[in-house]
């Protein structure tokens, strides 16, 4: 069998490399397509060095653009690649939409696709990356399934049971690999002057947060409630496109500390230390549960329930007394709930099933 990974974020590398590994490390026919779709190939090499992943074929540097632009770009570049290299199964990871051009294509030339991390699911369609992970579900042959509580959505939408396999997620794989090599990369603590446990982390970065004025500002405000409340440092890794909008909004961001973003495996150090997240990133709600770190979702719906399950993380939404009220709560917490997104084993699980499950036919 010949494989092929699309990929075109960051998030996507990094839970796609434990599959990527897998696939090295069996020595199978495999090519990686990146897109672009949030930074260039040359931008993103750097993750790709520090994850030990071989070079991608190719480099489709689409770059930015409205959503339909962006995809159908990227569908007429990977359909003009995917028909010239005829793979027998494409893996695409998550929601963006790099997940969505690349199972379209795929599925119009006829050729199998596994997606990696299906069946998530926060039941707003508003949001693009919902339609995109709904759509990439629904043309996948294979569906690999974090949890019993992504199957079970899957089943519930009519997907056949037979496509379905619950493997854990591959985030589990990449933070168990990584995290030791992040310890030896130096300080970032020590460069930002902060201590172990005694600071707030935080990621916003959601269109629906930092394009809407009044979110993002009670966002801010909610934080700076926070660092009074508190008295700790509450460090915010700002993209540049969310502090321009800041700037454009005119937000006042007095009490948050905003820093220039982080290589991966600083991020790692900075969030496995932290006394507490705020977020409205999903991967980032993952990784705060996998590491024992409580968290507040900076969101008003999740696709990762799971998180809220085992008490981990906390709904806030963005109204500035709800997330101090949920802070609250989640600091009273020390860790010890279960890690609900597997052993550690999923990139070896999904290369396992595409390798020796018949290729299943409707």
């Amino acid at each position: 069998m010949r494989f092929f990974v699309v990929l075109g974020t960051r998030p996507e590398i990094i839970k796609m490399s434990p599959v990527i590994h897998e696939l090295e490390r069996r020595k199978l026919d495999y090519s990686i397509l990146h897109t672009g779709q949030h930074y260039s190939y040359n931008m993103d090499k750097v993750f790709f060095d520090v994850l030990g992943l071989p070079d991608a074929a190719y480099n489709l540097d689409v770059g930015s653009g409205s959503h339909g632009k962006q995809t159908g770009r990227m569908l007429i570049e990977i359909e003009g690649v995917l028909e010239k290299e005829r793979p027998d199964v494409v893996l695409v990871q998550g929601d963006t939409n790099t997940v969505l051009a690349g199972a379209l294509a795929a599925a119009k030339l006829g050729i199998k696709i596994g997606h990696v991390e299906a069946g998530l699911r926060s039941y707003d369609r508003t949001m693009p990356e919902e339609v995109n992970r709904v759509l990439a579900d629904h043309c996948s042959d294979y569906l690999f399934a974090p949890t019993e509580v992504s199957r079970k959505n899957l089943l519930a939408e009519g997907i056949n049971e037979k496509k379905i396999f619950v493997v854990g997620n591959t985030v589990v794989d990449a933070l168990l690999k990584n995290r030791g090599l992040a310890m030896g990369n130096g300080n970032v603590l020590d460069l930002l002057d902060l201590s172990p446990k005694e600071y707030c982390l935080v990621t916003v970065h959601r269109q629906e947060n930092v394009d809407n004025k009044e979110r993002f500002s009670n966002i801010l405000q909610g934080l700076r409630q926070i660092w009074r409340e508190f008295g700790v440092p509450v460090v915010y890794p700002v993209h540049p496109r969310s502090r321009k909008q800041m700037e454009t909004f005119g937000l006042h961001f007095d009490g948050v500390r905003l820093v220039d973003p982080v290589d991966f495996l600083s991020f790692l150090q900075l969030e496995s230390n932290a006394k507490l997240v705020l977020t409205d990133s999903g991967g980032v709600q993952e990784e705060a549960c996998i590491f024992g770190v409580p968290c507040v979702t900076l969101r008003d719906n999740t696709e990762r329930p799971e998180t809220l399950e085992v008490g981990a993380n906390m709904l806030a939404g963005t109204y500035p007394d709800k997330i101090v009220e949920c802070a609250k709560t989640m600091v009273s917490k020390n860790g010890g709930w279960p890690n609900p997104f597997g052993d550690g084993t999923t990139g070896q699980q999904i290369v396992e099933t595409l390798c020796n499950f018949p290729l299943f036919e409707d």
